[in-house]
């Protein structure tokens, strides 16, 4: 019997894909067994809640742990998250425990190349030896294994070389897991733990060097949950105990109920990725961790920042719009006829009032927030409040959903700086200074 060429390929094809099936079935089976025991899986399950693994590994629409979220990167490109599941094609189903906490502490994949820091690897450095165990049985013997390959990342060619982050580890990953203070308290050591390791809140609350690296990983170092980049638009603001940048004024009460629900009444309601966070980790957190975190936060050296005033004690109630609206002009007969509104109190007006209140005191119980004496308006920046306006905001926490529109497609540019003006003006100047 002859072979034709194309036969003999497609033969050699068959066989190929044939045995690497075969290969990647007996690597499956190879990986640690041992571990699959449903106590250990559950704990690594609620790991999995703290670190948050669920907002990076699941694309918008997608299945949970498949990867495929894009994360746009500031000169750098568009990077796609891995699929996380067992899958032993797409994802980690053939990895060993090794393997997996090579990737998660030092930011090293299965195949030796290095992850770009989008991955948490230098917080994730402070897990410990008992967690990474857990967290790798729950990945390969809780999760639902879902085939889904991973989209080729959009990088800059100039800067698609991976040695370079071998530098960076080097320099600035640590790469030693947390260690108690033996003078603290067993809360304080949790909430320690918690806050510098799986929940990493210094990867946006602290601020960043000139290679974007993050300046301080604890509360020894200075700066330490000061304030982060942007990010996407939205800005991580100074979470230390300062009374005017930070959270020095919050209560404990205050503070734990915005982790657990993202909204206190008259002080500030959670949008963007701390919204995700406290929908897909920090409300499903049991009390103790909660507890433990705030101990923690309550107690690390405070950040000054350009705040000369707490940001959530500012602002007036609006008189302005009371006017306008008793007197309204013939060009803006029709309500959202924005294109003839005349100046920021108009488009209050328009677009704003019928939730926040005519005077922006909101509802009394909350519900519609106010926008005096609110922490997002009267910050220093107004990205985030840039961001509520265009994006919206919303959060599902115990079922219940919060939300507010998004007005992209209703404001232009200009516009929006009139509103924004405005706002600010109103409702995020210090009352003291305001005549």
């Amino acid at each position: 019997m002859k072979w034709t060429l194309p036969a003999l390929f497609l033969l050699l094809f068959v066989g190929y894909t044939w045995a690497q099936e075969v290969w990647d079935h007996a690597a499956a089976e190879e990986v640690n067994r041992e571990l699959n025991k449903p106590e250990l899986i559950e704990k690594g399950r609620y790991l999995a809640v703290l670190g948050d693994c669920k907002a990076c590994h699941t694309a918008p629409g997608g299945s949970v742990f498949a990867g495929g979220r894009p994360m746009p990167i500031h000169k750098l490109g568009t990077i796609y998250t891995s699929n996380i599941t067992p899958d032993i094609h797409t994802g980690i189903g053939t990895w060993q425990l090794e393997e997996f906490e090579r990737a998660l502490r030092h930011g090293i994949g299965k195949d030796g190349r290095n992850l770009y820091p989008a991955m948490p690897y230098d917080a994730y450095a402070k897990i410990t030896d008992e967690d990474i165990r857990a967290l790798y049985a729950y990945f390969l013997f809780g999760v639902a294994p879902v085939h889904q390959a991973t989209p080729e990342n959009k990088i800059r060619r100039a800067l698609s070389a991976r040695w370079p982050l071998k530098v960076w580890n080097y320099l600035f990953v640590p790469d030693e897991p947390f260690e108690a203070d033996p003078e603290q308290s067993a809360a304080w050591n949790r909430g320690a733990y918690l806050v510098q390791g799986l929940a990493h809140c210094g990867e946006c609350h602290s601020p960043r060097g000139l290679a974007f690296q993050d300046k301080a990983y604890d509360q020894t170092e200075k700066g330490f949950l000061g304030g982060g980049p942007i990010l996407d638009g939205w800005q991580a603001y100074n979470i230390t105990p300062d009374p005017d940048s930070g959270i020095g004024l919050w209560s404990e009460e205050q503070l734990t109920q915005y982790l657990t629900t993202g909204h206190v009444n008259r002080l500030a309601q959670a949008g963007g990725p701390m919204a995700e966070v406290i929908e897909n980790s920090l409300s499903q957190m049991k009390d103790s961790d909660v507890a433990a975190m705030v101990t923690y936060l309550r107690t690390i050296p405070p950040v000054k920042g350009p705040d000369r005033a707490p940001r959530q004690k500012r602002g007036t109630p609006a008189t302005d719009v009371v006017i306008k609206r008793g007197n309204l002009i013939r060009r803006d007969a029709e309500p959202m006829n924005l294109n003839a509104a005349s100046d920021g109190a108009r488009l209050y007006l328009g677009m704003c009032a019928t939730c926040h209140g005519v005077d922006g005191t909101g509802s009394k119980d909350g519900y519609y927030p106010s926008l005096v004496h609110n922490s997002t308006v009267g910050a220093e920046s107004d990205h985030n409040l840039r961001q509520a306006i265009l994006q919206g905001v919303r959060r599902t926490v115990d079922g219940e959903e919060k939300m507010m529109p998004g007005f992209s497609r209703e404001l232009d540019q200009e516009q929006l700086q009139k509103l924004l003006g405005y706002l600010r003006r109103q409702f995020g100047t210090n009352s003291k200074n305001q005549s």
